[in-house]
């Protein structure tokens, strides 16, 4: 089977690092060949998260510049930084909702406006799916469900080689089963969202 690279960002605490582990058992539980990696950086300080998924039987988890097929962004600043990762044709799933780095003043005017930083994706990708993510978490009663609702969001786009049943059993085996039934409905909500702006 081809190749499938897909390039996860975020911020320390947003657990993009989970989504990808979680990917990665479904992978095998469903029999398709899976490689991860994951750079922590300054994550127990709000710093970018890095991990990748490969799936389909490459020997390495590096994706390099340019060879990414789907970028995963938890954050809409995130995704830009990680811009060099993909191609015309790759894919972006982002998250709108900012997590703006902390300012001793208070002063948040070093962040981009949000509409700019989606403009400027749609201008380097033909395929952008954008949607609040956090706001979609917050709706199923689970502040800390980001990570499902992308990772929902990423079974939206048609090409992934594992069915979205044998992700959501990975879920439930492997969170903890107080929060198993809030992240399998942040899964099921991200995978509507990521329908809806598909049809956008």
């Amino acid at each position: 089977m081809n190749t499938l690279k897909i390039y996860v960002v975020g911020v320390g605490g947003q657990g993009n690092v989970l989504a990808s582990k979680l990917v990665g058992e479904a992978a095998m539980a469903a029999g398709v060949p899976v490689v991860l990696s994951e750079t922590h950086g300054m994550a127990q300080r709000g710093g970018v998260v890095e991990s990748t998924v490969v799936l389909g039987g490459a020997l390495s988890p590096t994706i390099a510049d340019g060879c990414a097929d789907i970028l995963l962004a938890f954050e809409p600043l995130e995704a830009v930084r990680a811009l060099n990762k993909v191609r015309k044709d790759s894919l972006i799933i982002t998250s709108t909702s900012p997590l703006k780095p902390f300012s001793p003043s208070g002063d948040d005017k070093a962040y981009p406006p949000v509409p700019e930083l989606l403009a400027y994706l749609k201008s380097k990708c033909d395929r952008v799916l954008a949607f609040d993510g956090r706001e979609i978490a917050l709706e199923q009663g689970n502040a800390l469900g980001l990570n499902m609702v992308m990772l929902g969001a990423l079974y939206a786009s048609g090409i992934m080689p594992i069915q979205p049943e044998d992700q959501k059993k990975a879920i439930a085996s492997g969170t903890k089963e107080a929060f198993a039934q809030k992240n399998l409905a942040c899964f099921d909500a991200g995978l509507r969202a990521g329908l809806e702006a598909a049809r956008q």
